[in-house]
């Protein structure tokens, strides 16, 4: 048997064992899967929110694997203990900032200067949330935000097959592992302003902005490394507040949790 030969039965053989496998991390482990809003929000102070936003892959989730030795030509990004695929806490934060960005005008501003991001300054409600990023100022600062990973039960596989425009004929395949279609996960937040906190923002002006922005991410532009192949999309199917004091605020769109949550924000409330 070839290099080649078994190169390629050496990849259908991780295949075969890893497509009908689920994924999760130890008992032990399982707080880490997502963390415990209800019962930790007792402690927290009043200006605290854990936001929770149940999704369903439509498209397939990819994220580069920074692993050097693989058999596959593309693994998708996995905790290297345990295996199970994830998307890192500051992918969120660095994919959320941009979907907030694209909402205050950076596509307008994109557009106007010639597709440079120079001269462009997030707005206040920005940066109190997601802070500045590093080497960016001298007085570096940290946003209100505290993200969590998102973990993934299933591992599945595509291929993309180019074409030569001469032959009109399929070149070479490249092979992708993946998150597969129809895959649940979470995002969690942690909207944990301090006192003193600069820039100050009221969170009843925010909270829309940042909801809305987390929609637009999730449902139109992607989550996915191939965002542009449409890749990385998702419908949510769940929203859900947690607030000290407060019953948990849950429901399936967006306009309907703010419904709920609204006069949490109204002065006078407790």
């Amino acid at each position: 048997m070839g290099g080649d030969d078994q190169r390629i039965e050496s990849r259908n053989r991780y295949v075969r064992g890893v497509a009908s496998k689920s994924f999760s991390l130890p008992s032990a482990l399982s707080a880490l899967w997502s963390p415990d809003f209800d019962s930790a929000r007792t402690r927290w102070p009043a200006s605290w929110l854990g936001i929770e936003v149940g999704f369903e892959l439509l498209t397939p989730w990819y994220s580069k694997d920074d692993r050097v030795f693989h058999v596959m030509d593309n693994p998708v990004r996995k905790d290297r203990v345990f295996g199970v695929p994830f998307l890192t806490a500051s992918s969120w934060k660095g994919l959320l900032r941009w979907a907030c960005r694209m909402q205050a005008g950076l596509q307008e501003h994109l557009q106007e200067n010639d597709g440079k991001i120079e001269g462009w300054r997030d707005p206040d409600w920005i940066l109190h949330l997601f802070g500045n990023e590093k080497g960016e100022e001298e007085d570096f600062s940290q946003g209100a935000l505290v993200f969590y990973p998102t973990w993934f039960d299933k591992i599945g596989f595509e291929v993309i097959n180019p074409h030569s425009r001469e032959r009109r004929a399929g070149t070479q395949p490249i092979y992708y592992e993946v998150v597969p279609i129809g895959t649940n996960g979470t995002l969690s937040l942690l909207y944990a302003p301090w006192p003193g906190m600069k820039p100050e923002a009221k969170a009843g002006e925010i909270m829309p902005k940042l909801l809305e922005a987390i929609e637009a991410l999730l449902a139109t532009y992607g989550i996915s490394a191939k965002r542009t192949a449409g890749w990385g999309t998702a419908k949510i199917t769940e929203w859900k507040v947690y607030r000290k004091g407060q019953a948990l605020a849950q429901a399936d769109t967006r306009a309907k949790l703010w419904q709920t949550i609204v006069n949490w924000f109204r002065e006078g409330a407790p």
